[in-house]
Formats: structure tokens, sequence, C-alpha cells
């Protein structure tokens, strides 16, 4: 991985995918206290607006969850992971749940009661246990998780002090490697940026398809990310670099 920074894309012929939790937000206490922030917003809309609409948010989170912190100025998203999609036309599909998510929620209810610093977040595809709250506890979690994923067939996500649980299936990449196979990112080349383990699914895709990977952070670990951002401020700056500067009234973040 370099430690540049990515180059200025041509908006003609480059489609743009971004995470959003760690790249485009800052982590909370909460997953729900999260929310949307005027210069988010308006650098995300206008940039999808340069890449003719060749923009897309991939996440771990739930689709209405994205469309709220974004305030809907994406058209194109895949949450959970990939296990739900809306292509730029808005049609939208969705993963079956595994039965077993119900149980794994059971059991994550039942160590949050016990600690109180744990967090579930329930997606209905997936669970997470957060711990972020709770790090001397996170050797709990993260066997918790792993005890979960192999005794009931669920596949084991982790990510930034989170251990999530969730149905089989797509991941980041494959949801890139879905809207690319798509107007109007069909023909363009990928760049996908975000922070995560989870996200490297997203470079690797990326890199398969003629483009690369940004990764946003500390390089804490081998990554097939080709470029890097320093951190969430970092890539809303890139992004606002894509227009002209005078297309871009400064604002504050509220």
């Amino acid at each position: 991985m370099s430690s540049s920074p990515p180059p200025r894309i041509d908006l003609q012929r480059s489609a743009l995918f971004l995470d959003l939790d760690g790249t485009l937000a800052p982590f909370a206490a909460r997953p729900e206290l999260v929310g949307p922030v005027a210069r988010r917003t308006a650098a995300v809309a206008r940039a999808a607006t340069a890449l003719d609409g060749r923009l897309a948010v991939i996440s771990g989170r739930p689709l209405h969850d994205i469309d709220r912190i974004l305030e809907g100025a994406v058209s194109a998203a895949a949450g959970v992971h990939g296990l739900e999609r809306r292509s730029a036309a808005g049609e939208t599909w969705r993963a079956d749940p595994h039965p077993a998510v119900a149980q794994a929620c059971a059991v994550f209810r039942g160590l949050a009661d016990a600690e109180p610093g744990f967090l579930v977040e329930e997606k209905g595809l997936s669970v997470a246990l957060h711990y972020r709250n709770a790090l001397e506890s996170a050797d709990i979690a993260e066997a918790a998780g792993a005890r979960l994923a192999k005794h009931a067939g669920l596949k084991l996500q982790r990510g930034d002090c989170v251990v999530e649980l969730r149905t089989p299936g797509a991941d980041k990449g494959d949801a890139l490697r879905a809207f690319m196979a798509e107007p109007p990112f069909r023909g363009a080349m990928p760049v996908f940026v975000g922070d995560d383990f989870t996200d490297e699914a997203g470079f690797t895709a990326a890199e398969e398809l003629g483009g690369f990977g940004v990764r946003v952070g500390a390089a804490v670990r081998p990554t097939a990310a080709r470029y890097a951002l320093a951190d969430i401020e970092a890539v809303l700056a890139w992004l606002e670099t894509l227009v002209p500067a005078r297309a871009w009234p400064r604002q504050t973040t509220r």
C-alpha cells in the first residue's frame, strides 16, 4: 500500500464507491447517534452529480440507515455488507435472512445484559455486538462471535470494535461487481474508499476491474488498497476536489 493520496480521477470515466462509518462519518458510542451533516451530504451529492450518477455507498449499515445519515443524497447503495442492494434505477434486492440470525440475536442480548458496555445492533440479515464501550471485554465478544459462527452456520464479520454474525452471501466486493455490471457504472474505472477490514473485498474487486482502492486511516494491517487518506476530513476534502472549487461553497459541520 502506498501512503500517498489518490490522484484526481477522470470524472467521465470513473465510478466511486464509498464506505460510510469510519470513511464518511465518525464512529459514535451508539450507531444511531451518527446523523446527517450538511457538509458531508453536500460533498456526496455533488460528487454523484459530477460523476453522472456513478457513485454508490457500500456499508455495513442497512439501506434505510444509509438514507437517513446521507439524507437520501445517494440513489445507488448496498447495505449489510452487500446483502441488500439498491441499483441506481431504484430496484432493490435483499437476501433471505438465515434462520440462525434470531438465535444469535438472543445470545448477544444475553451477553449485553451481563456486560453493561456491550451494545447489540439487530439488522435483520445480521446482528452485531459492539464493544467500543467495553474494550476490556473484547475477548468475550470475539469468542462468542467465533463460537456462534461455527455452530450456527453464520458468517463472522469482524470490524472496528464489533463482531457481526450475518447471513452468508454477498460481500462488499460482490456489491461493487454487481453495480459495475449495470448502468450507469458499466465500463467505468472503479474506485473504492473504505477504512475497515470489511472493505478489503471492495479494494480487491476494484483492482480486478481496472481501478483501485483507497484506505482511510493508519496502516495497521496489510491491505489491497493502492492509496491512502488520513481520516474522514481528508476524504471529504478529496471529494470536494472532484468539481471546480467555485462550485463548493464551504460549509460548517452542524
